[in-house]
C-alpha cells in the first residue's frame, strides 16, 4: 500500500495517534485511491471533530495478502473532493461522513441520506439546520410501461424496518433502491460517553444476531489499548462461541432459503438444528445469543469438563443430521432450479463495492479475517476458506453449507482439547492515551471492524463501528436487476443482512 504510516498497524494492535499521518486532502485522496487500486480494501472511513471548525477524516485500509492494516488522515472543513468517483468502495462511507459530520464530499454521485438523522460528530464551532427525516429523494425511471412497487418499512412478519422500492417492467426488476435508518440509536456516541460496563452492553447489542462478533471486536480494541493479554483458554472459548454463532446463523439461513422455495423438509430440519446451536450458546453463557459471555480479558464463564463432553455430543449429532439434510436439499432438482442463476453479483461489482463475508467469497474473493488477519485461537487453528465463482443464490447457499461443515469440525476439535488456564485476565487498568486501535472479526456475515481512538486522558474520543451489512446492502441492490420481484425474498434471504447493524 502507498499510504504507510511507518508504524506496524495490525489487527488488535494499537499505535500512537501521532503516528497516523495528517496529509493535505489531495494527498490523502490520491493515497487512498492508489492503495485500493493496487489491491487494498477500505475497511473504514470516518470523521471526528478536530478543533473548532475542522473535521479529521480517517481512513483504515487492509492489505489482506500481507495481513497488515494502515491508517491515514486529512483535515477538512465543510467540503472536500469525493473519493467515490474513483474509489466506489468509499460510497457508503462518504454518505455517512456527510451525515454525521456535515461535511460534503463534492462530486459524490449518490449523496443521499444514509440514516436520516442529525449530525452527531460536529466540530464545536459549527451548526447545521435540522434534518427532515422524511425528505428522501428517491430515484425515478420514467416510462409508460414501468411501475414502482414499494415494500416496507413496516413488514408483514416480525422483522426490522427497511424500505425497498422496485422499478419494474412487468415482473422484471430494473432497479432496486433500499432505504434504511428507521431505528438509528446513536450507538457510536453511546460507546464514547457511557461507563465501560454499560458500553459493553451496548456493544453486544449492535446487531442482535451477532452478539459474539461485535462483543469480540469491541473487547479486542479495548484490550489492545489496555495492554491486556488473554489466556489461551479464554481465546479458545471465544473462538468456539464465535463459531457457534456462525453455525446457528448459517444453518438458520439455509432453512429460511429452503422455506422461501417451499422445500419443507430442509426448512424444518435446519430450523431445528439452528435451535440446537443456540442452545449450546445458552449452555456456555446462560443466554441463547451469548450475551454476557465475552468480556474484556476473556470470558465471564468457563467450560467444565462435563459441559465440554456434552457439547461435543450435541455437535457430533448436529453434524450427522446436517449432512443428511444438506445432501437431500442440494441434490433436489427443484432446489437447484430455484437457486442457480438468481441474484447474481458480478465479480467486478464485488470488487468495486468492497463486499465482505460469504457475499464476497461467493464471487471468488477469499476474504476472511480468520485467515487474512488472524487473532486469538485462529492464529494457531486454521479453518479452510471456501470460495465460489457464480455469485448467485446457489453459490451463497453452498458456501454456507461448507462453512457449517468446517465450523463443526473446528468446534469439535477445539472443545475436546481446550487449553488450560484462567477464563479471564484482569482488564481493569486504564486505556493508553492518544492511541488508535483497530479490531477486526470475521462475523457470520463478514468483516466486523471496531476502531477506537483515545484522548489525552485515556478516555474514548471516537468509536467507529462497521457491521458487514454496511458494505453488503449495496450488493443486494446490485443483485436484483434482471430478476423478478418474486425472486426478492429468496435473494434477500441469501444475504440476510442486518438493519440494526447498518442503522447503528
Amino acid at each position: 500500500m502507498t499510504v504507510a504510516t511507518g508504524r506496524a498497524l495490525r489487527n488488535r494492535r494499537s499505535i500512537p495517534w501521532a503516528a497516523v499521518p495528517c496529509r493535505p486532502i489531495a494527498a490523502f485522496r490520491s493515497g487512498v485511491i492508489d492503495a485500493v487500486g493496487a489491491g487494498a480494501r477500505l475497511v473504514s472511513l470516518f470523521g471526528l471533530a478536530d478543533g473548532d471548525r475542522e473535521t479529521r477524516l480517517v481512513a483504515v485500509l487492509a492489505d489482506d495478502a500481507r495481513g497488515e492494516l494502515d491508517a491515514t488522515s486529512a483535515r477538512v472543513e465543510e467540503r472536500y473532493p469525493a473519493l467515490t468517483p474513483e474509489c466506489p468502495q468509499a460510497h457508503v462511507f462518504e454518505r455517512e461522513v456527510a451525515e454525521q459530520c456535515a461535511v460534503t464530499p463534492e462530486g459524490h454521485p449518490w449523496l443521499k441520506p444514509l440514516r436520516r438523522h442529525p449530525p452527531d460528530h460536529l466540530p464545536s464551532g459549527r451548526s447545521v439546520p435540522p434534518v427532515d427525516r422524511e425528505d428522501y429523494p428517491f430515484f425515478r425511471i420514467d416510462g409508460d410501461e414501468l411501475h414502482e412497487v414499494g415494500v416496507g418499512p413496516v413488514h408483514a412478519g416480525i422483522i426490522e424496518p427497511g424500505h425497498f422500492r422496485f422499478h419494474a417492467h412487468g415482473e422484471r426488476v430494473l432497479f432496486l433502491e433500499i432505504v434504511l435508518g428507521y431505528q438509528h440509536r446513536g450507538v457510536e456516541r453511546l460507546l464514547e460517553t457511557l461507563t465501560p460496563v454499560r458500553a459493553m452492553l451496548v456493544a453486544e447489542s449492535i446487531a442482535g444476531d451477532t452478539v459474539i462478533g461485535h462483543a469480540e471486536a469491541w473487547c479486542g480494541a479495548l484490550e489492545a489499548l489496555g495492554r491486556v493479554h488473554k489466556s489461551p483458554r479464554a481465546q479458545a472459548v471465544r473462538a468456539a462461541a464465535l463459531e457457534l454463532e456462525r453455525l446457528a446463523a448459517h444453518i438458520g439461513d439455509l432453512g429460511a432459503m429452503a422455506g422461501d422455495i417451499a422445500y419443507a423438509p430442509a426448512a424444518a430440519t435446519f430450523g431445528r438444528l439452528r435451535g440446537d446451536c443456540l442452545n449450546l450458546l445458552l449452555t456456555l453463557s446462560g443466554n441463547r445469543y451469548g450475551r454476557g459471555l465475552v468480556r474484556p480479558g476473556g470470558v465471564a464463564f468457563d467450560v467444565t469438563a462435563e459441559m465440554a463432553a456434552a457439547m461435543v455430543d450435541v455437535l457430533t449429532r448436529v453434524a450427522a443430521e446436517f449432512a443428511r439434510a444438506a445432501d437431500d436439499c442440494f441434490s433436489a432438482e427443484s432446489v437447484q432450479a430455484r437457486y442457480e442463476g438468481v441474484g447474481v453479483v458480478p465479480s467486478d461489482v464485488c470488487r468495486d463495492l468492497g463486499l465482505v463475508g460469504a457475499a464476497a467469497r461467493a464471487c471468488g474473493f477469499a476474504r476472511d479475517v480468520r485467515s487474512d488477519h488472524p487473532w486469538g485461537a485462529f492464529r494457531y487453528a486454521h479453518i479452510p476458506i471456501a470460495t465460489a465463482a457464480a455469485g448467485d443464490v446457489a453459490a451463497r447457499a453452498v458456501l454456507r453449507r461448507l462453512e457449517v461443515e468446517r465450523s463443526l469440525e473446528f468446534l469439535i476439535e477445539q472443545i475436546r482439547a481446550l487449553p488450560r488456564g484462567v477464563a479471564r485476565a484482569d482488564a481493569g487498568g486504564p486505556l493508553a492515551p492518544e492511541e488508535l486501535a483497530v479490531a477486526l472479526v470475521e462475523g457470520w456475515r463478514g468483516e466486523i471492524a471496531h476502531v477506537v481512538l483515545t484522548d489525552e486522558r485515556g478516555a474514548i474520543r471516537r468509536a467507529k463501528i462497521k457491521d458487514p451489512s454496511f458494505h453488503n446492502w449495496s450488493a443486494l441492490a446490485a443483485a436484483m436487476p434482471g430478476n423478478t420481484i418474486s425472486d426478492f425474498p429468496l435473494c434477500n434471504k441469501s444475504f440476510n443482512l442486518s438493519y440494526a447493524g447498518h442503522d447503528l
